[in-house]
C-alpha cells in the first residue's frame, strides 16, 4: 500500500466507489443478487490483500482491477436465458468474444480511460480498443426491440427517442407521469424501459416501474437520471442499469444494448 495513503483513508476511497462497482457488476451479470455477491467476494480479496493498491494507482482501477481478476477466474458467468426476445438475445451474448461486454461498459457507462481499461483488464491498450470496436457492432446488430421512454422533459425525451432508434429499435411511445406510463406499458408490454425517477406531476418513475414489474417482472429498465444517489444506496433492490445525467450518447448506446440482452432485471422497491 501507497506510503501516501493510508489505511482508513484507502478504506473510505473504497467505500466512496463501491456502489459504482456495485452498478458495473450487476451490468455484467444480469442481476442485483449476482452482481452484489462479485462485489462482496471483491472486498473480502481486498481484506486478505492490498497490494493491487500498492503502485500509484487511482483507487477506483483498483478497486475495478481486483474485481475483474475474480470475475475472469470464475468464467464471467450471465444469467440464463430465457424465452422471447430477451432470451434470443442472450444467446447471443453467450457467443460474445472474451471481454468485448466488459471493455464497453468499463468505456462508455464507467467512463475509464482506455489506459485505465487496459490496466483493469490486464491487456494492451490497442487490444482494448478493438475489444470496444467489437462489442459495439455486435451487440448494436444483434438484436432490436420496443422500447418505452419514461421522461417529462421534452427535449431530453426526443433525444433518447433518437438514440434508441438510431440502434434499430422501436420506441412504441414516451410517457411523462406515472400514470400515463403504467397505461401504456400495460398496453404495449415494451421490451424494455428507459425511465427518469422524477416526473412531470412530481410522480416517481421508480413508482412506475414497481407497478409495470408486478405484470411483466422479467422487462429490463435502465434508469437515467439526475439523482443516482437515490438508486445506489444499497438498502434496497436496485437496476442493473443506472446511468447519470447529463449522460452522453455512447452512454445510453452501450446501455440499450446491453439491456436487452436480460431478462432478469430485478425490480425496485420502494
Amino acid at each position: 500500500m501507497s506510503s501516501t495513503i493510508g489505511t482508513t483513508d484507502l478504506s473510505d476511497r473504497i467505500a466512496s466507489e463501491l456502489p459504482y462497482l456495485r452498478r458495473y457488476t450487476r451490468a455484467l451479470t444480469g442481476s442485483q443478487s449476482s452482481g452484489d455477491k462479485y462485489a462482496i467476494a471483491t472486498l473480502e480479496a481486498i481484506l486478505q490483500d492490498r497490494s493491487i493498491f500498492a503502485a500509484d494507482v487511482r483507487v477506483r482501477v483498483g478497486l475495478y482491477k481486483c474485481f475483474h481478476a475474480i470475475w475472469s477466474s470464475t468464467g464471467a458467468p450471465i444469467a440464463e436465458a430465457g424465452s422471447g426476445v430477451i432470451g434470443r438475445a442472450q444467446s447471443l451474448l453467450q457467443a460474445l468474444g472474451t471481454n468485448t461486454r466488459e471493455a464497453l461498459l468499463l468505456s462508455t457507462v464507467e467512463e475509464f480511460s482506455i489506459d485505465e481499461i487496459a490496466a483493469v483488464m490486464d491487456l494492451e491498450r490497442d487490444e482494448v480498443r478493438h475489444l470496444i470496436a467489437t462489442a459495439r457492432s455486435d451487440m448494436e446488430a444483434s438484436v432490436s426491440g420496443r422500447v418505452m421512454v419514461i421522461e417529462d422533459e421534452p427535449i431530453i425525451a426526443a433525444d433518447i427517442t433518437a438514440i434508441v432508434e438510431d440502434l434499430g429499435h422501436k420506441v412504441i411511445g414516451v410517457a411523462r407521469t406515472r400514470t400515463e406510463a403504467v397505461a401504456m406499458g400495460m398496453d404495449q408490454k415494451p421490451d424494455l424501459i428507459l425511465a427518469d425517477i422524477q416526473l412531470a406531476d412530481n410522480s416517481s418513475g421508480i413508482d412506475a416501474v414497481n407497478d409495470l414489474m408486478a405484470d411483466m417482472p422479467d422487462t429490463p429498465v435502465i434508469f437515467i437520471t439526475a439523482f443516482p444517489e437515490r438508486l445506489l444506496t444499497g438498502d434496497r433492490h436496485e437496476p442493473a442499469f443506472l446511468i447519470s445525467k447529463p449522460y452522453k450518447e455512447e452512454q445510453v448506446q452501450s446501455a440499450v444494448s446491453q439491456a436487452m440482452f436480460f431478462a432478469s432485471t430485478e425490480t425496485l422497491r420502494a
